[in-house]
This record gives C-alpha cells, structure tokens and sequence, in this order.
C-alpha cells in the first residue's frame, strides 16, 4: 500500500503540474484545446486569470512534493492527507460548477490516493 499510496500521489502531483503549465504558460494554445466549449476570444481576456489558477495548482504540487521530503512518516502523511484533500475539494467544486468530468481527472485520483493512505 505504502508504494501505491506513493505512485498515486506522485500522479495527481504530475497532474497539477500540468494544469500549471497549460493554465499559466498554454492558456491560448492548450487551454483552448482542453477547453472546446468556450469561444476562442475568451482565451485571451481570461489569460491572467488562468495563470492564477495555475500558480494555485502549483501550491498542491509543491505540497504534494514535499511530502515525500517529510522524515517523520506521520508528518509525511498528514502533508499529503491534507493535500490530496485539497484537490478532492477543488475537483468537487469544479465538478458542481464547470464540467462533470473533472470529478473524474481531479478529485477521483485523489481520492485513490487518500483511501490508499489510509489503509496503511
């Protein structure tokens, strides 16, 4: 469980560093991929605020990161409860408020993770 636990949270990390990348480096390119349903001259006048939204996911991967720095095994643990946790929220929010989908791509891998954990 102890490896899984890790590779999960090791996924999700991998996944908001993407989302930083595209919301903060790729809005206008990726972004508008990614995101079909909105027309394409909302890219441009929504840039900075997808860059924000980018520096936030780079906050869970810098959490999610530092807990496989964390000695004391409890601590590390909690770190990354306390992360995962975070990203199943703004996985839930997003899903209630833009697109069902993201439950699946954010908060489900999370909470894989947490419920991985937790088993230990």
């Amino acid at each position: 469980m102890e490896l899984a636990s890790k590779i999960i949270i090791a996924l999700v990390a991998l996944l908001h560093l993407y989302f930083l990348y595209f919301e903060m480096f790729a809005w206008e390119t990726v972004g508008r991929k990614i995101f079909r349903q909105f027309p394409k001259e909302f890219f441009p006048k929504t840039k900075t605020l997808a860059a924000n939204q980018g520096l936030y996911n780079g906050f869970l991967v810098a959490g999610l990161v530092w807990s496989f720095f964390i000695s004391d095994p409890e601590w590390s643990r909690n770190v990354a409860l306390f992360f995962l946790s975070c990203v199943v929220v703004a996985g839930v929010y997003g899903a209630l408020t833009a697109s069902k989908k993201i439950f699946w791509i954010q908060a489900m891998p999370a909470l894989l993770g947490i419920g991985l954990i937790l088993l230990k």
